[in-house]
This record gives C-alpha cells, sequence and structure tokens, in this order.
C-alpha cells in the first residue's frame, strides 16, 4: 500500500503498469496540507516487492513547496495573516503487509 501526492499519481501508475504490476487506485486526502493524495493498493509477490519500492522511489520525489496555511477552525480570523510556508511535500508512504490469502478473480 503506497500513499503518494496526487501530482504523482499517474506518473507512478504509468511505470508500474510498464513493468507489469498492477495497481487499484484509491482518492484520499492529507490532514495537513488539506490536498489531494492517491493511495495505490498492490498485490505482489514477495519477489517483486523491491522492485515496486524502487519505481515509487523514483517516481515520487519529495520537493519543497510554499504553501499558505488555512486559518485554524474555531479561532478568531480577523487577527489571523497567512503567511506562506515553505513545506516538505511528495515522496511517498509504503506499507507492505504480508497477505494471508490473495485471490484474483
Amino acid at each position: 500500500m503506497a500513499v503518494v501526492q496526487d501530482k504523482d499519481a499517474p506518473r507512478l501508475l504509468q511505470a508500474l503498469v510498464a513493468r507489469g504490476l498492477r495497481a487499484t487506485r484509491l482518492a484520499s486526502s492529507g490532514g495537513f496540507l488539506r490536498e489531494g493524495n492517491v493511495t495505490l493498493l498492490l498485490g505482489l509477490d514477495d519477489g517483486r516487492v523491491e522492485e515496486a519500492l524502487a519505481i515509487i522511489a523514483e517516481t515520487c520525489k519529495s520537493r519543497q513547496q510554499l504553501v499558505t496555511p488555512l486559518s485554524p477552525i474555531g479561532g478568531p480570523v480577523d487577527s489571523y495573516v497567512p503567511y506562506p510556508i515553505q513545506v516538505q511535500v511528495g515522496g511517498a508512504t509504503v506499507f507492505v503487509l504480508q497477505v494471508e490469502r490473495y485471490v484474483k478473480l
């Protein structure tokens, strides 16, 4: 299972398919930046996990981006002045899970 930034997902999916790896794409969203993410589910044999990780690492590079924080929920907005801050975005969060049974129908 891999969570990647929305902007990286098309390129990643193309690279995975080119290597014969299939993935199911689920739309998701992040909490901090409130931007779209994509969660990919990949069912792989143990021998292809490192290959998939290499493709993800090559495709989903982290980078710096200027963002303007949203106003705090429930707080006074009249005194809140949002200043752009630089944050690290991109990359991927990957969970490698052992699956007891995998059936493709």
